[in-house]
């Protein structure tokens, strides 16, 4: 089943999304692009997002390969919807994508033991783009601005996050190609990992890295991130005004 959230003239909807409809537990049913706009399927609090976690990229960036999950967090803020354009910061020159598989957690919980109780707190799998102002120094100043976690369309809560497939398009162009089998980490032990660490509540999201290829984006650019099982996150590129 996949989950929405809508912004309408009757406020903030949320429901199962199906053939461009969301329709909520009481049974009312809008169209997307009619009756409102798509938002993002969950509201973190915080994006715990991991990095370095595809050999191939790990090779291609030249960087050292991690003995355990290599993570950091972008605060609430960061949230970006789907569909709505990506505004080129003024303070950088190089813009990059980068998609992600997310997992989307569902209730309050801290230190869980295994892939069964992990399974037991997620909402379900979405998508990340994590967009890097790569000329800026650390990661913080680089990942952690305003609407640097573009996040949807939706929530699939019926999902194996191992081995499916993914593409990154910009512009039309095939950028990125990769497969959920190709992370060093399996996405269940990460959440777990990260979880003796932070308490996660309910909205927040879990990221499990970028494929080889991440890219520069030009404003004009429109980027699609597809996963296999979600659908895709697409996002217009403008200048900063």
């Amino acid at each position: 089943m996949k989950l929405a959230r809508m912004e309408t003239d009757d406020g903030v909807i949320e429901g199962e999304y199906a053939d461009g409809r969301v329709t909520t537990e009481a049974g009312d049913t809008y169209v997307v692009g009619e009756d409102g706009r798509l938002l993002a399927p969950s509201e973190p609090g915080t994006f715990y997002c991991v990095g370095r976690n595809f050999a191939a990229k790990i090779d291609q960036m030249d960087y050292d390969v991690p003995d355990l999950p290599d993570w950091f967090i972008k605060p609430a803020v960061s949230l970006h919807h789907p569909d709505q354009p990506i505004e080129y910061p003024g303070w950088t020159d190089e813009l990059t994508y980068a998609g992600e598989l997310a997992a989307v957690i569902d209730e309050e919980c801290h230190d869980l033991a295994g892939e069964a109780a992990v399974r037991d707190v997620l909402r379900g799998w979405s998508i990340l783009n994590d967009l890097d102002a790569l000329d800026q120094e650390r990661r913080t100043a680089r990942k952690a601005f305003d609407g640097s976690g573009p996040l949807g369309p939706v929530i699939e809560t019926d999902l194996d996050p191992r081995g499916i497939d993914m593409t990154t398009h910009v512009g039309g162009e095939l950028r990125q190609e990769a497969n959920t089998d190709m992370m060093l980490f399996d996405p269940y032990d990460v959440i777990a990992f990260l979880s003796e660490r932070y308490t996660f509540r309910p909205g927040d999201v879990i990221s499990f890295g970028s494929p080889a290829n991440p890219g520069l984006l030009e404003p004009g650019d429109d980027v699609e991130i597809w996963y296999e099982g979600i659908g895709t996150l697409r996002n217009p590129v403008v200048a900063s005004e």
